[in-house]
């Protein structure tokens, strides 16, 4: 199993969180993760997973979301704004998404996400209760919504 990065104060934000976030959804206002958001999107520590991308233009394809915009056009935009790096999925990253510690559900995508997170050593923001969790066991820098 990689070792963990030490804390590098990155922040890697979940699919929604970044939808959230470049849509201006109210869901994000009063969070406990807001301030530290904005901070990361000023120093532009602010990172989304390639995989995001994918987990957006589903979610678009299925009827689930609605963007202003054509999908790509909506995603190179939301990749474009101040303060947000891509990440790629890299060989170590998949790896790890296969052999995480502790339980954490099946989602290849959500195994995806934290994989990433745990490599790059930046805290997660999510919503999303199950991975909440596993991040509360240890296995990851978590921070909840």
């Amino acid at each position: 199993m990689p070792t963990r990065k030490p804390p590098g104060n990155l922040v890697l934000l979940d699919t929604h969180v970044w939808l959230w976030l470049m849509n201006g959804d109210g869901r994000l206002a009063g969070s406990r993760s807001l301030a530290l958001i904005e901070k990361a999107v000023r120093l532009s520590r602010i990172r989304v997973s390639a995989i995001s991308v994918w987990e957006v233009g589903m979610l678009e394809a299925k009827g689930r979301i609605r963007l202003p915009m054509d999908c790509l056009d909506w995603v190179q935009m939301a990749l474009g704004a101040p303060g947000i790096s891509l990440v790629p999925v890299t060989p170590e990253i998949a790896i790890e998404s296969s052999r995480l510690p502790g339980e954490l559900h099946g989602d290849p995508a959500d195994r995806i996400l934290v994989a990433t997170a745990r490599n790059l050593g930046a805290a997660f923001v999510t919503h999303d209760e199950r991975i909440v969790s596993y991040g509360a066991q240890g296995h990851a820098d978590v921070l909840p919504l």
